[in-house]
């Protein structure tokens, strides 16, 4: 028994001692950088996750400019449209009405894109951006003009202006959707659609899907009333973001969707057509650094 316990003894201290010359031989030298870490792995084996980068509504690679800043070049519209300050201008009052008007972009039909622009308007204003949009067939030249349904003079005292007439606009005269917009911060990135007889179809704060031969259906909303006021800033610039993919339109105000459309009903979805701006009412409309990347 004493004989076999030696044994075990010195066998045992032999094993240690293997161990101990294999550790001290693998292990790096002192002098020697650490082995870089390898990258995490995720609960399920996979890479770490991240959150996606924030955009940067500056960043243009890719895209073209539709207005120099400087005139209208590249641009259709009446009298009333002028440049200022870098910005395409136009300024209806009680004096000078305009009606509603357009100031169409000459660069051809417009289907899947991105586009950016910077919107502010005073007063009363209300206008917004034609996208896929359409000249209408001119009225009839037995068409009634407009009527002059408020004679009650302006503010300052003036006669109330008449704006001009119908077949004086045609050929501006578009329908088709819109990116809407208001000085008040009541329709800013709603979907409106002009000359359809839809109007309003997202509203501000929703996700809204439609079906041929149905009322349009709310799918979803974005935030409630507060939140969603809070995201439009009044007297200053904001930031618009439309992109439309294929029946998918989404409708971004500075960094925020503020409406999204899923548009099914196939008597009325237009998948191209014309880029324009449209005004209405009385203010001030300011747009500027309009840029655009087809997808």
């Amino acid at each position: 028994m004493q004989i076999r316990s030696a044994i075990s003894a010195t066998a045992a201290s032999a094993a240690f001692m293997a161990a101990v010359v294999i550790l001290c031989t693998i292990r790096p030298a002192a002098s020697q950088p650490p082995p870089a870490p390898q990258a995490a792995s995720g609960a399920r084996g996979g890479p770490v996750r991240r959150q996606p980068d924030p955009i940067n509504y500056a960043e243009h690679d890719g895209w073209i400019s539709l207005f120099d800043g400087k005139t209208l070049n590249g641009w259709s519209g009446d009298q009333f449209w002028r440049v200022e300050d870098g910005a395409i201008v136009i300024e209806p009052s009680c004096e000078h009405p305009t009606g509603t008007v357009y100031l169409i972009w000459q660069g051809g039909m417009v289907s899947n894109f991105e586009m950016k622009f910077e919107m502010k308007g005073t007063g009363a204003i209300n206008g917004g951006m034609q996208y896929r949009s359409w000249i209408l067939p001119p009225p009839s030249a037995t068409a009634a003009p407009r009527p002059q349904t408020n004679t009650t003079p302006c503010p300052g005292g003036a006669p109330r202006g008449i704006p001009p007439s119908a077949a004086s606009e045609a050929q501006w005269n578009m329908g088709g959707p819109q990116y809407d917009f208001d000085a008040g911060n009541t329709v800013p990135g709603q979907f409106y659609e002009q000359a359809t007889g839809r109007a309003r179809i997202a509203w501000r704060g929703q996700v809204v899907r439609t079906e041929t031969g149905k009322n349009p259906r709310l799918v979803a909303t974005l935030g409630d009333a507060p939140t969603i006021d809070s995201w439009f800033k009044p007297n200053d610039w904001n930031e618009a973001h439309i992109i439309a993919l294929g029946n998918n339109m989404t409708h971004i105000l500075n960094g925020h969707v503020m409406s999204e459309l899923f548009d099914e009903d196939v008597t009325k979805f237009h998948g191209s057509g014309l880029l324009g701006i449209e005004v209405e009412s009385t203010g001030k409309l300011f747009v500027r650094n309009i840029w655009l990347r087809r997808l």
